[in-house]
């Protein structure tokens, strides 16, 4: 699947997309988040928060809890606010 990150996400991470390839156990947005933060210090401090982090699975968004089994593409960014 791909993933693509946004804003200070992406910034902290260092790109803009990538394709990856989370294990088995790996079943909900929330367990991704945890595997995302694990791969090393960029991904480490874009997911320190996870409650600062939106999610969207093929351009719909998403809880936390919502499975992935299925997604082509899931994309992370900050809270957004009108104005």
């Amino acid at each position: 699947m791909k993933a693509v990150y946004f804003a200070w996400v992406r910034e902290r991470i260092g790109v803009s997309e990538e394709e990856i390839a989370p294990p088995r156990e790996v079943e909900t947005v929330r367990q991704l988040v945890e595997w995302l933060a694990a791969r090393g210090e960029g991904y480490a401090a874009a997911f320190a928060n996870p409650k600062t982090i939106r999610t969207a699975i093929d351009k719909t968004h998403a809880a936390p809890d919502a499975p992935i089994a299925s997604a082509r593409e899931i994309a992370f960014f900050p809270p957004m606010t009108g104005g």
